[in-house]
């Protein structure tokens, strides 16, 4: 290692030496070549790191065997370290075991079964319930059910500390305070923050003196005053997720399950028990019972009555506690008030709204499909569950998009015309800090608000544009939506396609959004001038000084003036109070008010209501007739499912209107730039075309015709039947399936097909190179369905009426064939896997044994037989690191 000048440790700075020679183990060159292995060790050790920070090489080290090491090693020792092994995987088996039996079974099981002898409401259930608990019948079901309530009441236990949170956050409402009654002197001082200031002037000492002397005048009153029933005690430990469920290897997870069960017992007791019976008793005091039992839902409902009574008793009590000014006791029946008025108005908001909604839009629908009342009430008498939650589905969907609407119109009108809409843009927005705060009148006047505004919205939209297809276009309604009975599957499977592809990408498209937003403010600007409300709608005129019609106050008059916050909230939670009362931004912007002012508002809104109407209409005709025609034309038949039309429609006016405005954008430009535009497109239509027939027509059609040989056709049906495949059905079920493996390609781990996609993804479609994609992603995945289709049908059909095989033999074995080979194949990876195992236990026993040191790897003496003979040794310090940094975790 000698040269023209005296190498040394780039760490340390010293020089080789016999018992410390340099290593020069990665790509740097130059004063920072060389390290002694002592000095890499340390820093390897210090930095977590095991390559260079500066040329990112990984270091290698040979491994040093003990002298006597034989070439192979014995038989006796692998053995020994083969059932060390098989013991530590049983001890983890039965440790992870014990975890998954105390978790996923006797949790919810206990859950289950107390809620069942709870609410069974007879005394011998109580007495038979340690009985109970160790039956073992309907173990699969009650732990299903189990798993639901122990989910619930983790729910409820998770709201209730968020809850906790937001009043620290926002503060408790007004009325929840504590009354401020300060002893004040005859000029009007205070005369407690007087001893409070001289308190603090004097020192510490002081200050308790004058505390003690003002609690020794206050008694317990002082007490309660500064009682805070919110305050919770906080586990002492920090608990992780490993420890908290066991995952460490200890056995400490057996106190959180008793406390989980406890937990569970108390909050099924509380919060289900209790409403329930209150709820029970009001009904048949008030001889409701036979309304809410044919409800389907009565149990439910029954809990929801007990509740809102609940919240009328915490009221009066407040009131009474209030009232003989019992300052703790007022507290905790108002914090109980609170987390029942919230329970309440979350149930209200999040699940009876968009029911309603969902309910208005069905009935006001049922001559779009030929429907009655009737058949939806007969639909929900044969299914109660799945008819609420369907309807509670397209309500939510129908918010959302609503939602999504006002919130598009805000970017367009003026600051300010949707006043009486709550935007959810608003950073200072928090229903929970409404709902905390707003009494519960205001509450009950937004609903029905919200109810008539959604309504009326749905009238416009659905009943009447029906009604008026109906009169124009006599023969054009109803849809056909009914299934077949003969193919169900095939058009469930389709639908299911259409929804969680097709039209995804068709409304998940950026122009979409922006079409609508271009047509909107057309529309407004277009009105605006025809009603002289340019000012209102859209907020662009200059509006001169000391102009009588200018309105420059906040809209409504009540939210002009901000109402102070009480005393004792500050920072956040006066902010909050502050909003919620009325004051605080809310983004206002003058406008001009010309005359006839309240006419040209009612025009306006005759005109929004005709736009509706009309728009509603052509969605409802435009799309489903060109998709009508188009299908009929490819299908041949007019009874065709509407969700198939609108679809094809839909995309068919797409293509149409990012066509037109492509042109018109392209227009200025002149002939030679529409042309280069039109090439361009062209090419780029042709690469999108060819990626979409493999990708989404070959790669799906195989994948499903595989699944269905391997997995439908022989569980569905038997080997005296013969088989019928629809190409379209397995299109369509491979769609899905491809969808679900691209996703857990993405989420998985680090391999070929990941690296591809992600870099087929990162180019985009603009800039995709084809003949890369076709040859690195396509002709793998193609070429691997194709042989595992292939091959087992040649074998079948071929080889084994090739050998003389009766005609018996042939049928079993052409049905079987896919699967025997599926099983053969995880058989052979299984068997390549252990075999992997095997020699990394192999390595593991011998570097125990034998293993004595390492030596650090020189760069330019790492042949290819030493880099292949260092891998397994590599691999194994990588686990072994990893494995220890677990534990440490």
């Amino acid at each position: 290692m000698e040269d023209s000048h005296q190498d040394i440790c780039r760490v340390c700075r010293s020089e080789s030496s016999p018992d410390r020679p340099l290593f020069y183990p990665c790509i740097c060159t130059g004063s920072i070549k060389y390290i002694h292995q002592e000095c890499l060790m340390q820093w390897l050790k210090y930095s977590k790191k095991e390559y260079c920070e500066l040329c990112k090489h990984r270091f290698l080290f040979t491994p040093i065997y003990a002298p006597d090491m034989p070439g192979r090693l014995p038989i006796r020792d692998i053995i020994s370290g083969l059932f060390s092994s098989v013991g530590t995987a049983i001890r983890y088996w039965l440790h992870f075991t014990l975890v998954a039996l105390a978790w996923l079974g006797v949790v919810p099981l206990t859950a289950c079964r107390i809620y069942r002898c709870l609410f069974t409401g007879s005394v011998s259930s109580l007495l038979t319930l340690p009985l109970d608990m160790l039956s073992t019948e309907h173990l699969l079901a009650d732990c299903t059910q189990g798993c639901f309530v122990v989910m619930c009441t983790l729910c409820a236990f998770i709201s209730l500390v968020w809850l906790r949170e937001q009043i620290l956050h926002g503060g408790a409402p007004e009325w929840l305070e504590p009354p401020d009654e300060p002893a004040a002197d005859p000029n009007g001082n205070d005369a407690a923050n007087e001893v409070v200031v001289a308190a603090a002037h004097e020192g510490a000492p002081a200050g308790e003196d004058a505390a003690d002397g003002a609690a020794a005048g206050d008694g317990d009153d002082a007490q309660d005053v500064n009682w805070n029933p919110i305050e919770w005690d906080r586990a002492a430990e920090e608990l992780t997720w490993e420890r908290l469920l066991g995952l460490d290897g200890s056995l400490v997870f057996l106190e959180h399950v008793f406390w989980v069960i406890s937990l569970n017992t108390l909050f099924i007791l509380i919060f289900a028990f209790c409403p329930y019976h209150v709820g029970q008793f009001t009904i048949a005091g008030l001889h409701l019972d036979g309304y809410y039992v044919a409800s389907h839902f009565a149990g439910l409902l029954t809990t929801l009555t007990g509740y809102a009574i609940i919240a009328g008793g915490l009221v009066a009590l407040h009131t009474v506690a209030a009232a003989t000014r019992l300052l703790r006791t007022e507290r905790v029946v108002g914090l109980c008030y609170i987390v029942v008025k919230v329970s309440l108005l979350v149930v209200v908001e999040i699940g009876l709204f968009p029911l309603v909604c969902g309910w208005w839009l069905d009935v006001c629908s049922l001559p779009l499909f030929d429907a009655t009342v009737e058949d939806r009430l007969s639909g929900f008498r044969a299914a109660p569950s799945a008819s609420m939650f369907i309807h509670w589905l397209v309500g939510m969907v129908y918010v959302f998009y609503f939602a999504s609407f006002v919130l598009l119109l805000r970017e367009v009108l003026r600051p300010g015309v949707l006043w009486f809409l709550r935007n959810f843009n608003d950073p200072n927005f928090n229903p929970i800090q409404e709902m905390i705060h707003l009494p519960t009148y205001r509450h009950a006047r937004r609903f029905l608000a919200s109810l008539v505004l959604f309504g009326s919205t749905v009238l416009v939209m659905m009943w009447m544009p029906v009604k008026l297809i109906k009169r124009l276009f006599p023969t054009f309604l109803p849809y056909h939506v009914v299934l077949t009975n003969d193919t169900p599957v095939s058009e469930l499977s389709l639908e299911l396609l259409l929804l969680q592809v097709i039209l995804p990408a068709l409304l998940e498209q950026p122009h979409t959004r922006q079409w609508l937003k271009n047509l909107v403010r057309v529309w407004c600007g277009g009105v605006a001038g025809v009603l002289n409300l340019r000012s209102y709608l859209l907020g662009d005129l200059p509006l001169a000084d000391g102009e009588d019609d200018v309105v420059v106050g906040n809209e409504p008059v009540q939210h002009v003036q901000p109402a102070p916050p009480p005393e004792g909230l500050v920072g956040l939670g006066a902010e909050h109070h502050a909003i919620l009362l009325g004051g605080g931004p809310t983004g206002f912007q003058p406008y001009r008010r010309p005359a006839a002012f309240a006419l040209r508002i009612a025009a306006l809104l005759a005109l929004v209501s005709l736009t509706l109407l009309l728009g509603s209409v052509a969605c409802l005709v435009a799309p489903v007739w060109i998709g009508r025609r188009l299908m009929r034309v490819w299908m041949g038949s007019s009874a065709i499912h509407e969700l198939y039309t609108t679809a094809c429609g839909l995309y068919v006016c797409w293509v149409a209107t990012r066509a037109s405005t492509l042109l018109y954008g392209w227009l200025p430009h002149g002939r030679a730039a529409i042309a280069a535009r039109v090439r361009e497109r062209a090419a780029l239509v042709v690469k999108s075309l060819v990626l979409t027939a493999i990708l989404l027509g070959v790669v799906p059609l195989l994948l499903g015709c595989l699944v269905e040989q391997v997995v439908i056709t022989p569980i569905r049906i038997p080997l005296d039947q013969t088989p019928i495949h629809f190409p379209w059905q397995d299109w369509a079920l491979g769609v899905l399936h491809l969808k679900i493996i691209c996703a857990a390609t993405m989420m998985g781990p680090n391999w070929w097909l990941k690296r591809r996609l992600e870099q087929a993804y990162n180019d985009g479609l603009r800039d995709v190179r084809l003949a890369d994609v076709v040859r690195r992603v396509c002709a793998p995945v193609v070429a691997c369905l194709g042989l595992a289709l292939a091959l087992p049908y040649v074998a079948a059909h071929s080889l084994v009426p090739a050998l003389g095989a009766g005609d018996e033999l042939q049928r079993l074995i052409a049905r079987r064939v896919y699967p025997v080979c599926t099983a053969a194949l995880f058989v052979i990876v299984l068997l390549g896997v252990q075999t992997k195992q095997f020699r990394r236990l192999y390595e593991h026993i011998k570097n125990d044994k034998y293993l004595v040191g390492q030596r650090l790897v020189n760069y330019d003496r790492m042949p290819a037989a030493a880099l292949a003979r260092l891998a397994p040794m590599q691999q194994l310090q990588e686990e072994e690191e990893e494995a220890q940094e677990g534990r440490a975790r």
